[in-house]
């Protein structure tokens, strides 16, 4: 193959990338939408996370399940020479399930609220013991890896077709 014809090539295959992701977002537009709303954004272990979020349809959608989650992701950044390498994991999910196999009306808005549990003081729930936790942050900090756990607040509608989805970072201060 000549150079030009690999360049065209791999033009059309972003192009194409390009247009996809951006006609997904349309679909999931037009079919409706979700805003979260949180009444603060950080939390201590052991508290509840409260919330509301609003669902607007746009056209019919046939729900299999609705639902908000606390998300804990352990996200660790690794230099492997000039590259950085980033590998995530999810270490934490409380789920609640608000309904069920529901089918939504075009131009209907429902709100709904929600209450997550996050870790307890004790890291109940979370993978690891505290020493162990402590050994690797050290081990990290010496190989030049960095390890974060990110949190996030997450609202759901499982669809037919494509979901409606919104979420919001939040920050738990687990020692």
């Amino acid at each position: 193959m000549s150079d030009k014809v690999l360049i065209a090539v791999v033009i059309a295959v972003v192009v194409i990338v390009i247009a996809a992701v951006i006609a997904y977002f349309v679909v999931r537009m037009l079919r409706g939408s979700m805003k979260i709303t949180l009444a603060k954004n950080g939390f201590s272990p052991g508290e509840k996370v409260t919330g509301s979020f609003t669902m607007k349809t746009r056209k019919e959608i046939e729900g299999k399940r609705l639902f908000a989650a606390l998300v804990g992701k352990e996200v660790t950044e690794r230099r492997e020479g000039d590259r950085t390498r980033t590998d995530t994991r999810e270490i934490y999910r409380d789920e609640q399930t608000l309904e069920e196999g529901k089918t939504y009306p075009a131009g209907n808005t429902s709100d709904y609220s929600f209450e997550l549990n996050t870790p307890s003081e004790d890291g109940q729930g979370l993978p690891g013991s505290a020493v162990g936790q402590a050994l690797d942050i050290g081990l990290d900090l010496l190989s030049g890896n960095r390890t974060d756990i990110r949190w996030t607040v997450e609202v759901r509608l499982d669809a037919k077709g494509v979901d409606l989805f919104d979420s919001r970072s939040v920050t738990i201060n687990i020692s």
